[in-house]
This record gives C-alpha cells, structure tokens and sequence, in this order.
C-alpha cells in the first residue's frame, strides 16, 4: 500500500497560455496506464454514444460502476460496501482504510502516536464525521444544529505566482484565517468563529399551475477570534459531497475529458465546459483537476491528502505543516504541539495510511439502478436526455485500462458527469475563483447514487451548499449555461416534468 511519491523539476508552466498545448500536456501521471489501441478507442467511441432509444433499458445500464457495482441496498449502508470486484485480501485493505476514515483523532500530546495531530484548528474530528455513511453532509437546520458538514473556503485576490498557468484567477488565503473557517479547535485554543446560515424563500411558477419554492441561503460568521477578516475576502460555502466511485472518475482518460471541453462554445450549443488545470503537489507539475466542487485537486490521493490538512489539520508527506491551517497571525496556534513524527514519514498520518484511505475511498461501490426499465423512469430518461442535460451530465465514460489496477480498469461506467467547469449563472455563484475556475463556475457532479440520498444521509440536500431541498429544486437553481434547461423544465408538461424527476430518483 505504499504510494511512491516523485517531485518533478520546476517547470515553466507559463507555456500553457495556449489551450491546446495545455490539453497536449496534461498526462495521467497518477495512473499505471496501458494506452488503448485504435480497436478500442473505435469501439469505445460507439460504446459511450448517448443512445437515442428510450423504449428499453441499455445494455449494462443497470450496472452504473462496471463489474465494481454493488447490490443496492434499502438501508444507510448503501454507500458504504466495497467495489464487487476487489479481491478477498483487498477487503482488508479496505476495512483498514474505513477504520482510519472513522478515526477520531485527538490533539497533541497523547499516550499514542497513532491517533494524536488533531488541528489545532479543525471543522470535524474524522472524515467520517462529515462524509456520514459515505453520503452527503448537510448545512445547518437551525442555529442549534451541530450536526452539519457546512464549512466555508475563504480567499483574498492575490497576484501571479511563479507556477501560476496563466489564465488561472490569482487568489491566496486569507491573511489571518487562512484557507477556510475552522469552528473547532484543540484546548487552548480558539476556534476562529461560528457558522450560521439563514434563507429567504421565492415561489417559482411551474406549468400546469404548479410551483417550486426556492430558497437562497445567507451565510454570516460570528464571534471572529482573530480579528476581522481582510475586506477583499471571498467566502464559498460547502457541504461535504459523497463518496461513491470516486476511483473510477479518477481513471477516466484526460484525453476523455479534455475532447468533451468547449471553452469557446465553439459548436454553438451555449454549452462552454472548461477543463480544470491545477498544480499536483505530488508530481509538481500541471494535471487535469478532478475532484472537489469546483474540480481543484486531480487524485483521489492529493484530495485526501487535502482534506486531512484543511477539515481536520492533519499532516500528510504533500501537506507537512503538523499547525495545518495556522496562519503566521495565529502565533499560538502555530506553537502548538503536532504529531509530526519519523513513524509516520515525518507527518501526522504517513503515505502507508494515507494509501489505505485513498484506497477505500477510491473503492466505495456504485448501487446497481433501480427501475430502469419502469415506463415512468424510460420517459424520464428520454426527457433528460432530449432536454439537453447531457451536455453538462455525460452519461458514459470508459475508463484507462490500468496495469496491476483491475478494479478500475477499462470499466464501462454511468456517472452522469463531464467532470468540466460550467457557468451555473448568479444564482448559484460563489464570487470566489478556485485555480481556473472562476466566481460563476462549478464542476459537474456526478449522478450516480442521487436516488438514495435520503436513504443514506436522512436528507434530500442537494448542490454544493446544500440550499436545494430535493431534486426538483436543484433542477430549478440552474442558470448560466443551464439556463434554457432549465426553462424548459419550467415550461414542459407536470407529467414529463415528474418523469424526470423519477428518472434522476432511479440513478
């Protein structure tokens, strides 16, 4: 389980101005690949063409994750079974790493160099304590309700850097409190502020004399322990998404994702995806971001990696620093004792365990569908598909195939997801850049598992803060590119319009 971790030399990465040259670059480096043979690439090319035939089920559609689909289950569990296709000795690697995704970690000193690294700034005290069962977190329900995953990321605009591609938005944390507000922290030491969120409602007018209401979340931080923040700040508030199929999203080729970019909108379509390039701390050059809401870390591993740092100030070989979100303001949280240690390749967890939670985050099974060849869920279906959803929401991917990596490997997959930046318009924008995605922007979410959110997190939250209250209300919050989309959701038939909502239930 252990990750060989190579620093390539400095680069110029200012070369990338140019978009193709970028596209040409970005290579999978965090991947064993086998490169695909023209054969394959044909058949794959037909393979993943959206079908224009809604009177049945496709071939394989009910196994939305390849031969790594699991059985779906009616409990809160469904998002917490291993991929059916990892090997009898990998469960244990797996229930390993969902131990060390439970863990509790606790401050430092302790009785015990497993456990202790805590923060000292922290937003929970394991993965597991905002990901709940492998599902989505939720924002708060009242001023009194702790049990939410709410965190918000925080910046200020800053210059260019020297690895800086050149069409990135140039930002840097906030001088005093960092990356993101932490509303937790260790003895003696305090939490940088609280968290609220109120709403206003509005009632949109649907067809057939329904309506939908939606409701826009206002979010305010008091008792700042250190000040107030810089007057430039941008806040971004986020829930914690789920984490099904994650390792298959991050064996779709590049080269896949980048052929699906239109940056320029150069078909017409009003459709612009953008491709996210961010710096890899491991290869320390430029990689086609995957993952987070607005697609800014590109592995399973580095995300990770940075979510030990950020959500619970956890050191890792990438991000070493034992005070994690500690800014240079916040002397004493800076003195603070950490658990760097030798045992642990100089960090708080080292590259053995973060390996094993890579592992089992990488390798949470995708729920077979439902349904899939009810009448109300085909025409749904259709509905979606003739609608122009899959232009942001591609149904299908073939993944790498992947030398010594057969859970992964060259598996017909249904994420509904180009895993591009899109403008979701003013309604849902956050004001705040994140690498090359700008203020407007958001990655596509996959699909996949949508239907059993309830089932899992007891909540039917949905985007990234988690405003909408169901699906008919995160349909209704598109804009920018959606914003004909979503019109003609409004606009259709009540009965197409529950089709739809049916269908996106069976996913």
């Amino acid at each position: 389980m252990n990750r060989i971790t190579t620093f390539a030399p400095a680069i110029l990465i200012g070369i990338l101005a140019n978009s193709a040259l970028a596209q040409a670059t970005l290579t999978d480096l965090h991947l064993p690949v086998i490169p695909r043979t023209a054969a394959e690439a044909e058949r794959i090319s037909r393979v993943t063409e959206p079908t224009t035939d809604f009177t049945k089920p496709e071939q394989f559609e009910s196994n939305p994750a390849g031969a790594a689909t699991v059985r779906a289950l009616n409990n809160r569990n469904a998002f917490s079974q291993p991929s059916d296709n990892i090997t009898f000795e990998q469960e244990l690697d797996f229930k390993v790493g969902n131990g060390l995704f439970k863990k509790l970690w606790v401050s430092s000193p302790s009785s015990t160099l497993a456990s202790d690294g805590l923060g000292p700034l922290f937003n929970a005290r394991s993965c597991q304590r905002c990901h709940l069962k492998d599902g989505r977190g939720h924002p708060p329900e009242s001023p009194e309700d702790s049990a939410t995953s709410l965190l918000l990321r925080i910046s200020v605009p800053g210059g260019p850097t020297p690895d800086a591609i050149q069409d990135y938005i140039a930002t840097q944390p906030e001088p005093t409190y960092g990356g993101q507000i932490q509303d937790f922290s260790v003895a003696g030491i305090p939490a940088e502020a609280r968290i609220s969120v109120t709403y206003t409602e509005t009632t949109v007018a649907l067809s057939g004399g329904e309506t939908a209401t939606l409701r826009t979340p206002h979010h305010a931080l008091g008792d700042l322990s250190y000040g107030p923040l810089h007057p430039g700040t941008m806040i971004s508030p986020r829930v914690a998404p789920q984490m099904i199929g994650l390792g298959l999203l991050d064996a779709i080729p590049a080269t896949d994702i980048l052929a699906l970019a239109d940056p320029d909108d150069t078909d017409g379509d009003g459709i612009s995806g953008r491709a996210q390039i961010v710096m890899s701390a491991e290869y320390g050059q430029p990689m086609l971001g995957r993952f987070g809401l607005k697609a800014g870390k590109p592995s399973v591993w580095e995300q990770s990696a940075g979510a030990f740092a950020g959500d619970i100030g956890i050191s890792t070989t990438l991000f070493p620093a034992g005070h994690g979100d500690c800014t240079p303001a916040q002397a004493k949280c800076r003195a603070a004792p950490d658990g760097n240690t030798p045992a642990h390749d100089g960090a708080e967890i080292g590259n053995a365990g973060l390996a094993l939670v890579a592992f089992y985050a990488s390798n949470l099974g995708v729920p077979a569908r439902r349904d899939t060849g009810e009448p109300q869920v085909l025409r749904g279906k259709q509905v979606f598909y003739e609608t122009g959803c899959i232009s942001c929401h591609t149904p299908k991917h073939v993944t790498h195939r992947l030398d010594g990596q057969p859970e992964q490997s060259f598996q017909l997959i249904w994420p509904y997801t180009d895993m591009l930046l899109h403008d979701m318009g003013p309604g849902l924008a956050d004001n705040r850049p994140e690498a090359r995605a700008d203020g407007r922007e958001w990655r596509t979410p996959p699909l996949w598992g949508i239907g059993l959110t309830e089932t899992v997190s007891g909540h039917t939250y949905f985007l990234h803060d988690g405003r909408a209250r169901n699906l008919l209300e995160a349909v209704l919050w598109h804009g920018g590119e959606a914003e004909p989309h979503k019109q003609s959701v409004i606009d259709m038939p009540p009965a197409d319009r529950a089709a739809l909502i049916r269908f996106l239930e069976s996913l």
